[in-house]
């Protein structure tokens, strides 16, 4: 029977296995379960391990090992050490770190709060006329902080109030009525704490990039830059067809003004004094 202080030859194996993963995949992330009822990671697991984003859950100390082993040969794998912590999952792949920042992001749902959490930011209370009748719930709110009152038979929360600041514990008084008023402060999902791709480390802050706005910003950035090329006549691929469409218009804009009659302009010149001597017609018989 093994010692106390012995290792199982088969966590020795797992670890190994492991170590070899983060070594064979170009990124690394640090994934956060905390909250997730099994079935629904279960379900998660699949699902990314079919997109080819497999994850292992496993102790924390089998972790550390596993990336103590794989750092000598990816030095940037050693940050990660520092958020293997709670309850922690890797997950190895060969995507871009922020499409796949976005894609856990996608797990996420809100979640009512029980009482004994973490406030992950401030907690916001809005004004509003809630759906309680009058009765204790007045005093319920009141004692909990909440602006509450009675106006027209009907309870109000009469502004906007913070009812716990960021990093602050729920308590399970405020926890209950922020349920009974269909706010839900948690999120339950799949967290991704830090990342490494290729040698580069990134943590969670750089890797918080809305992507549909990016691609928005970068539309309209090209599309000023064509208007400013356009206006300086700078020609290049794109704007040169750009450019000579416009000069044509403006050229036969010019020949029409000028009454300057080409197989191009002599349609326009036409309809034009044609149009003139019609207006004129008017004004004489008037």
């Amino acid at each position: 029977m093994p010692g106390r202080g012995s290792v199982r030859p088969e966590k020795i194996t797992e670890v190994a296995a492991l170590a070899d993963t983060i070594r064979s995949h170009r990124t690394t992330a640090i994934i956060g379960v905390r909250g997730v009822p099994a079935s629904a990671l279960q379900k998660m697991r699949r699902a990314l391990r079919d997109r080819g984003h497999p994850i292992v859950v496993s102790t924390n100390s089998s972790l550390r090992h596993a990336i103590e082993l794989a750092a000598p040969d990816r030095p940037a794998l050693k940050p990660l050490l520092e958020h293997v912590n709670d309850q922690t999952a890797v997950l190895t792949a060969e995507g871009n770190p922020f499409s796949l920042y976005q894609e856990l992001s996608r797990t996420r749902s809100p979640t009512p709060a029980r009482g004994g959490e973490l406030a992950p930011k401030d907690i916001v209370v809005p004004a509003q006329t809630t759906s309680f009748k009058p009765g204790p719930i007045v005093g319920e709110l009141q004692h909990a902080g909440f602006p509450a009152a009675i106006e027209k038979g009907k309870v109000v929360l009469k502004k906007d109030t913070t009812v716990v600041k960021a990093g602050l514990p729920i308590s399970r008084e405020v926890a209950g009525l922020l349920t009974r008023l269909d706010i839900f402060p948690l999120e339950v999902g799949l967290e991704l704490r830090a990342a490494v791709d290729g040698d580069t480390f990134y943590p969670p802050s750089v890797l918080a990039v809305d992507l549909d706005a990016q691609r928005g910003e970068m539309v309209r950035a090209h599309r000023s830059a064509i208007s400013l090329a356009l206006e300086l006549a700078y020609a290049t691929p794109v704007t040169a067809p750009l450019l000579m469409a416009r000069g044509h218009r403006r050229a036969l804009a010019l020949a029409i003004a000028a009454g300057y009659t080409t197989p191009a302009t002599l349609q326009p010149i036409l309809a034009k004094a044609l149009a003139q001597a019609r207006a004129l017609e008017r004004l004489v018989g008037s």
